[in-house]
């Protein structure tokens, strides 16, 4: 099933029509309302397996919640955020969510197709990528060009998408219908994963790029998947 409108694909960044729509109650949202719980969470299960966070990502920030949250738990002394909606880049950029003055932020207006193809050997990569609700408004010939890409430039990936059967409790439970998200099956995302990440734990993924079952920090190879 397609977007409500397939002039207005999420790689281009949606406008106020979106944002009133999909977020008329952001505190009550996961990531959101949330935000600190799940900065929380990574925090404690990389410090459980001594994983070092120094460099943060975030491949579609929305209204910037979780990203500052992570942000504040980790203080990354390099972190990029990509956001292709201007309403929701201008308010983040004005709310200003750099936590200590050391940490080196970037912001960019930019799609994560974008950032994807402007990638190179040299370019480099972070400890830690955050992509959550992102991939659902993507094409599938976006997701093929960036999922590669991110394998590449991140260890490990925060990650959520709903599925089809997700997106449709929301209507029925929630009575809240996203216009403008693809359904897919859990099938098809894994299938998609697959070949350049590896499960480690709820919503973290651990790129194949960087995995190596003698240096992985993660050694409990019974929950990887």
């Amino acid at each position: 099933m397609k977007t409500k409108n397939i002039k207005t694909k999420g790689s281009e960044g949606f406008g106020p029509e979106y944002w009133g729509t999909n977020y008329a109650d952001p505190d009550d949202m996961d990531g959101i309302g949330n935000a600190v719980h799940h900065a929380g969470y990574l925090k404690q299960l990389f410090d459980l397996e001594l994983v070092d966070i120094s460099t943060v990502a975030d491949f579609g920030f929305g209204l910037g919640h979780l990203f500052e949250a992570v942000l504040k738990e980790f203080v990354p002394y390099r972190a990029l955020g990509l956001e292709p909606s201007k309403t929701a880049f201008d308010l983040v950029s004005k709310r200003g969510i750099k936590p200590v003055d050391s940490t080196k932020l970037v912001l960019k207006q930019m799609d994560l197709a974008t950032w994807a193809r402007e990638q190179t050997p040299k370019t480099r990569w972070y400890d830690l990528g955050l992509c959550t609700s992102v991939f659902q408004y993507l094409t599938e010939e976006e997701l093929n060009l960036v999922v590669p890409v991110l394998a590449s430039k991140v260890k490990y990936l925060y990650m959520s998408v709903p599925t089809d059967k997700e997106l449709q409790r929301q209507r029925t439970e929630m009575e809240f219908n996203d216009l403008y998200a693809y359904r897919r099956s859990r099938s098809f995302y894994l299938k998609l994963l697959k070949p350049h990440f590896t499960i480690i734990s709820s919503r973290l993924l651990e790129s194949r790029v960087f995995f190596d079952e003698d240096k992985s920090f993660f050694t409990d190879y019974l929950y990887r998947f």
